[in-house]
């Protein structure tokens, strides 16, 4: 499993596969998990609000490749909330398919007031629910996350899925995911700084 695939998941009832966010927050989370990946693979780096593009080698993914095809693209913008806006108009069908493809999701149309909407329905419960119930097990018993973990938790508290995932939990769990957020890596660091703004623009645009 991808980031941006597991953050799907979590983002999404792992039984009806409905949103538990508004939509601006999935795809911003989205977009950010799509970024890290490129991260991870040793691709690109964040710095002070900025996107670097260290390696133009294309990764093995095809969603992966075309991110980094369009960071290449464009080598005027490299402020990293840009990006995060960008990819944020298309992060959630991409990923959606991506995850098709891979036998975890199955579209399903369903009405919803007077319109028809997409929903993916996940093709094994518990195929789905793991990425949050591992999350939430590690931080319940007050474990070290590994890299992978350490961003999946760090994009969905980004996103306020950590009380999803610490529901019912003692406070001493939300201080620990906190100290941990805040011993990351720089890099990782200033992608949530930057997607923990994006976020927050889209929240108060949409009240506005």
């Amino acid at each position: 499993m991808l980031l941006a695939d597991e953050f799907f998941l979590i983002a999404h009832d792992d039984q009806t596969g409905r949103p538990r966010l508004h939509q601006s927050a999935i795809t911003h989370g989205l977009a950010a998990a799509l970024l890290g990946e490129l991260a991870a693979a040793g691709r690109i780096s964040f710095d002070r609000g900025h996107i670097y593009v260290l390696d133009q080698r294309p990764p093995a993914d095809a969603l992966q490749h075309l991110i980094l095809d369009r960071l290449v693209g464009e080598p005027q913008h490299t402020a990293t909330r840009t990006w995060l806006s960008y990819l944020a108009a298309t992060a959630h069908d991409e990923v959606a398919r991506r995850l098709w493809q891979a036998g975890k999701v199955e579209p399903q149309q369903q009405r919803k007031f007077l319109r028809t909407v997409t929903v993916h329905v996940p093709t094994d419960m518990n195929v789905a629910a793991w990425s949050w119930a591992r999350l939430s097990t590690k931080l319940r018993q007050y474990e070290e996350l590994d890299a992978f973990d350490l961003a999946l938790a760090g994009i969905a508290t980004s996103c306020r899925l950590d009380q999803f995932i610490l529901d019912g939990a003692p406070y001493a769990a939300g201080a620990h995911l906190r100290r941990l957020l805040a011993a990351a890596p720089q890099p990782m660091r200033e992608l949530l700084a930057d997607l923990d703004t994006a976020i927050g623009h889209t929240v108060l645009s949409h009240r506005t």
